[in-house]
C-alpha cells in the first residue's frame, strides 16, 4: 500500500538524517563549550540533539509521498522556523528566568523584545503561515495554526526531564498513524525522536527549545493532517487550556 511505502519512507529519512546529524554534531570538537548546559541532575549535557531533530523531522516530511508538494514544503519550513525560533532562544536567551506567555509579552510592552517573545512571533507565523497553505477554508486555516503553534509550545513545556519530551511525541502522534491522511506526516516527528531518546535519556544531550519546539511543530502538523474541523477545534482548546494553565503555574511560582 502506498501509505505503508509513505510511513516507511517518512520514519527511514526522520531516523536516519536525525541520527546522521546527531552523530556528526558530536564528534565535533569546536565550539564544544557553546553548547553544553547544566541538566536537571547537575549533569553536563551538549545540544546536539536539537538541530539533529529538526533536521530529520524536516527533511522528511520533505520527502514523504502523498501531500501535495506545496503542504510538503510548508510543513518542512514550519518546522525549520520552529527550530530557529528555539535555537535563538538556547543560545541568545540563556540565563533569563523570565517564563511564560506573560512574562515575556509584558517586557515587550515595555520595549524588551525578550527570546522568549521571538518565539512567540516567529513560531506563531509560521504556524499561521503553514495553516494557510495546508487547508482550504479560513477557520481550518486558524485552527491548524493555533494546533501547530500550540504543539511546539506543549512539547517544549515537557522538555524538563530526560526523555520526556521525546517520549510524548511518540505517544501522542502514534494515533495518527492508523489514520491514512496523516500516517505518514506522523511518522517524521516520531522516527526524529526515535532516533535521539535513547541518548536523551542517557543524559548524554538533550533537545533544548531548539529540537523540542521542531518535533511540536511536526507533531501539530501531523494533527493538521489527521483532523477536521471539528478535531482540529479540540485539539486547539486543549492545546490553548493547556498553555494557560502553564503560563498561571509560571507566575505563581515567580
Amino acid at each position: 500500500m502506498i501509505t505503508l511505502r509513505a510511513v516507511g519512507k517518512a520514519a527511514f529519512c526522520g531516523a536516519a538524517v536525525a541520527r546522521g546529524v546527531y552523530e556528526g554534531a558530536r564528534r565535533r570538537r569546536t565550539s564544544a563549550a557553546a553548547w553544553e548546559r547544566t541538566n536537571h541532575a547537575g549533569r553536563t549535557v551538549h545540544l546536539h540533539a536539537g538541530p539533529a531533530a529538526a533536521a530529520g523531522t524536516a527533511l522528511a516530511l520533505a520527502a514523504v509521498p502523498g501531500p501535495a508538494p506545496r503542504a510538503r514544503a510548508a510543513g518542512a519550513l514550519a518546522v525549520l522556523a520552529a527550530a530557529a525560533c528555539g535555537a535563538h532562544d538556547d543560545f541568545a536567551g540563556a540565563g533569563d528566568p523570565r517564563r511564560g506567555f506573560r512574562a515575556h509579552l509584558g517586557a515587550l510592552r515595555q520595549g524588551d523584545l525578550t527570546s522568549g517573545a521571538v518565539k512567540l512571533i516567529g513560531i506563531g507565523a509560521a504556524a499561521c503561515a503553514a495553516g494557510a497553505v495546508v487547508k482550504e477554508r479560513p477557520l481550518d486555516k486558524a485552527l491548524a495554526a493555533v494546533v501547530i503553534a500550540g504543539s511546539a509550545h506543549l512539547v517544549n513545556l515537557l522538555d524538563v526531564r530526560p526523555g520526556r519530551a521525546a517520549g510524548a511525541v511518540l505517544v501522542l502522534a502514534a494515533p495518527g498513524l492508523a489514520r491514512r491522511a496523516s500516517a505518514p506526516v506522523a511518522a517524521a516527528p516520531m522516527a526524529a525522536a526515535a532516533a535521539l531518546i535513547a541518548d536523551d535519556v542517557a543524559e548524554r544531550t538533550m533537545l533544548g527549545d531548539t529540537g523540542a519546539h521542531a518535533l511540536g511543530a511536526g507533531l501539530g502538523l501531523a494533527v493538521v493532517a489527521g483532523n477536521g474541523r471539528t478535531g482540529l477545534a479540540l485539539h486547539a482548546a486543549a492545546l490553548v487550556a493547556a498553555a494557560l494553565a502553564m503560563d498561571a503555574r509560571n507566575h505563581l511560582c515567580e
